[in-house]
Formats: C-alpha cells, sequence, structure tokens
C-alpha cells in the first residue's frame, strides 16, 4: 500500500531544509558544499552586528522548514515546532523564516520535544498568512499521556501535546490518519506506520503510557504513533527526514528502501535516537547496518548524541556526514 502511495510522488527540481530548531549551535564550523553556515545565513538575512541578540538559540528538540521546488512551484512544510513557544519565535526572527509561505504542518510524533511548539508554530503562521487555516498533519496516537520509568520506579510524565480540538482553535486544520499519503501537491511522502525488523531497535524501553483506565500506567515502548517524511530530488534520489528515530534509523531507512523501489535513498536527516544508556549500545549495530543503504548524505540532528556522531565521524567524511545545527541551510 505505501508503495503505491509512494509511486505517485512527484520528484522535485530542488530541495532547501532550514534548521530552525535543534539542540546544537554550530555558526563558526566550517561547512561543505551544499551547507551554509549560521553565521553565513544571518548575514545574509541582514544582520548588521555580531552579538548574542542576533543570533539563534538552541533546545532539546527539533524543527526543520522544507522547501521543494517544482519549475517556480514552490511549498513548504514545516516538519515538527519544537520544545515550546520561545526557540521557534526566536530563531524564526533572526533566521527570517518565512511563516506565511508554509502550506504544512507535519508532527512526527507526541513528545513535548517536537510537538511542544506547536501552537506557537501555528500562531506564527496564521499571523503571516492573514489568518488561513493550516493543514496539520498528525495521527491519533499522538495524543496519549506519556511518562518515562526512573530507575527509582517513580514515573516521570512528559507534558502532553496539545490535543486537535486546541490545534483547531488555533488555526489548524487537524488532518488525522494512521496512513501514509502524500501531501503539499504530491510533493512529500508522508510515511505510514513504521515497521519494526531489526532485532536491536527497541524504541524506548522504559516509556509508559496512561491505561485505559485512566489511573495506572502500561507499557509503551515502541511509539507507533512515530512517522517519517521523504521528497525525491531529481537526478539523485529521496531524501528521508526522520525526526527522532525511536522506531529505529535503520527501520525507517529500511521501510523507505522498500517504498521507493527503484529509487535510490540519497540522505537521511534527523536525530537518529542514540544518545542515552538504553540506546548506545546499539550505536555499533546501527552504524554498521547504516552503510549498506548507499547514502550519499548523512546528517544528524537532536538525539543523536556525541558518541554517535564520533563513531560516525570514525567512517564517513564530510562529504557525506555533516551534523545539523540551528541556523544551518542543507540544499540538495
Amino acid at each position: 500500500m505505501s508503495g503505491a502511495v509512494a509511486r505517485n510522488l512527484q520528484p522535485v527540481d530542488a530541495l532547501e531544509i532550514s534548521v530552525l530548531v535543534d539542540n546544537v549551535v554550530d555558526p563558526l564550523s566550517t561547512v561543505p558544499e551544499g551547507v551554509t553556515s549560521e553565521a553565513a545565513v544571518l548575514r545574509e538575512k541582514g544582520m548588521m552586528v555580531s552579538s548574542g541578540h542576533a543570533r539563534c538559540c538552541a533546545n532539546h528538540g527539533l524543527s526543520l522548514v522544507i522547501t521543494a521546488r517544482i519549475g517556480s512551484d514552490i511549498r513548504i512544510l514545516l516538519f515538527d515546532a519544537g520544545p515550546e513557544a520561545y526557540t521557534i519565535a526566536r530563531n524564526g526572527d533572526r533566521l527570517k523564516t518565512p511563516f506565511s509561505e508554509v502550506g504544512a504542518i507535519v508532527l512526527s510524533h507526541g513528545h513535548w520535544d517536537h510537538g511542544g511548539g506547536l501552537p506557537e508554530a501555528l500562531r506564527l503562521v496564521t499571523a503571516a498568512n492573514g489568518g488561513k487555516p493550516v493543514p496539520c498533519h498528525v495521527n491519533d496516537g499522538m495524543f496519549v499521556t506519556r511518562a518515562m520509568r526512573l530507575p527509582s520506579g517513580k514515573f516521570q510524565p512528559f507534558e502532553d501535546v496539545s490535543k486537535p480540538v486546541q490545534l483547531a482553535r488555533l488555526g489548524a486544520t487537524v488532518i488525522s490518519s494512521f496512513d501514509a499519503r502524500l501531501i503539499m501537491e504530491d510533493m512529500f511522502y508522508l510515511s505510514g506506520e513504521i515497521p519494526r525488523v531489526t532485532p536491536y531497535e527497541r524504541g524506548l524501553p522504559a516509556q509508559v503510557k496512561v491505561a485505559p483506565d485512566g489511573k495506572s500506567w502500561e507499557p509503551d515502548p515502541l511509539l507507533l504513533d512515530e512517522r517519517y517524511v521523504a521528497v525525491h530530488v531529481k537526478g539523485k534520489g529521496a531524501v528521508v527526514f526522520t525526526a527522532c528515530s525511536h522506531a529505529g534509523v535503520i527501520n525507517v531507512l529500511t521501510d523507505a528502501r522498500h517504498v521507493f523501489g527503484d529509487v535510490p535513498l540519497h540522505a537521511v536527516m534527523g536525530g537518529f535516537h542514540l544518545a542515552g544508556a538504553d540506546v548506545e549500545p546499539i550505536i555499533p549495530d546501527t552504524i554498521r547496518d547504516l552503510g549498506t543503504f548507499g547514502l550519499q548524505r548523512i546528517i544528524p540532528c537532536h538525539c543523536t548524541g556525541w558518541r554517535a556522531l564520533h563513531a560516525l565521524a570514525t567512517i564517513y567524511k564530510e562529504d557525506v556526514l555533516m551534523p545539523a545545527a540551528v541556523g544551518r541551510v542543507f540544499t540538495f
């Protein structure tokens, strides 16, 4: 079914990704061709005096502004909205993010570090576009109350993602479906449930959710609500956006390879979920299997973690491996 959907995806002439929210800022490091640093972007956007006030800020979360172009036809997708209002508003202002042109928002999964900024994102978009409703793609599994089981045995609740009725009040046209689909004039593929096929990618073992009785907790390690987005760039292949990879980045890429068939996988960008005591042991397996996809660009973000980045950097040079950072722009 997903493969049949993907066959109608329109190849785009060009693709640009602006990192609106991420865990790190790195305006000074040199970058390879196809990548523009935050400092250069800010100068291009009119920064006259370098200062703390003029710079972007980091936070634990992710938001990508993805612009696809076919000829003169441009579509802009906001993929996740970071953890809270301040970060997305501040960075959006500094980067001159074209909120008026955002045609849709995709929430990758129901965690606060990706959905906490949704109300502010909707405010920014509707304020800039004259109050027009914004399609917001979700699925019902994203709106459960979740928590982490701590080593002490206690539970640390997560902040809930705003419910669909709340998003609608803020200007969203909520499109809730578990199915794979094409969006934004068929320029973007939004996945369905990601099959779990590797033996080592096990989600968040300590995560729980509120049970049907509304009082107790039940295991919820797999985050079956998680989704990825992909774009087919002409002459290159599919660029896959995996926001947090709780499903496992190898499971994500395996599904994308199956879905896209003869279209090669060109790049992957997102959090690879390789930071933390539960998942750091799978770094060697992940890196081993990552090499089987023939990727021309690997762009770790957010929850990948320094241990995984270090391990990746021992194998890949910067023409392939280039971590994301707030304000960086990647072009394909």
